[in-house]
């Protein structure tokens, strides 16, 4: 892909649509010598709304930043976290918009990584687990477009300088059910 930092970009997007629907960022790339998780994040439907109200400053971390809120609230049977693989491509990637590159193998990574995490914050242990793939897509914009193109609505959108991002699914729970196209 041409465009430069599409990984970041796309995983700013995500985080950004999570936060808006009441999620909280608990951590952005989170590496172990497994492999990283791109966002990990927190919901809990108790309080959600509350939670979602919260100044985007204080809920957004960058990939060093450790874990959010030296005061989170206690688990409630309704926490949950979810340990999100962003795929950033642009139209028409060889590898279904990324979601060929969710291998077995990547997500026994994810998952060993994602332990990793729940030791290092045993707090969280007792949460629900899901893990999500976000599917973005990155298209340069061109100034000598003319026509329109049809195409799926997306989740969120943003640009930079040349180039439009589409959250254009996100799926829960995506390594319990096959999301390969084949």
């Amino acid at each position: 892909m041409h465009c430069p930092n599409s990984g970041e970009l796309g995983e700013d997007l995500v985080a950004q649509w999570l936060q808006s629907t009441g999620w909280i960022i608990l951590h952005r790339r989170f590496s172990s010598r497994w492999g990283e998780i791109d966002i990990i994040a927190e919901y809990d439907e108790e309080s959600g709304k509350e939670q979602g109200s919260q100044e985007a400053g204080e809920e957004f971390l960058t990939s060093n930043s450790s874990l959010l809120t030296p005061h989170s609230p206690l688990p409630t049977p309704h926490s949950m976290l979810a340990f999100v693989e962003v795929k950033t491509r642009s139209s028409g990637s060889w590898d279904a918009g990324g979601r060929s590159a969710i291998t077995p193998q990547k997500q026994a990574k994810i998952w060993r990584t994602a332990g990793i995490f729940l030791a290092q914050y045993p707090e969280k242990a007792d949460y629900s687990c899901r893990f999500d793939v976000a599917i973005v897509y990155c298209q340069r914009i061109s100034k000598n477009l003319t026509g329109v193109t049809a195409n799926q609505k997306a989740l969120a959108t943003s640009s930079v300088p040349g180039y439009k991002f589409k959250l254009q699914e996100y799926i829960p729970a995506a390594f319990d059910s096959s999301i390969d196209n084949g």
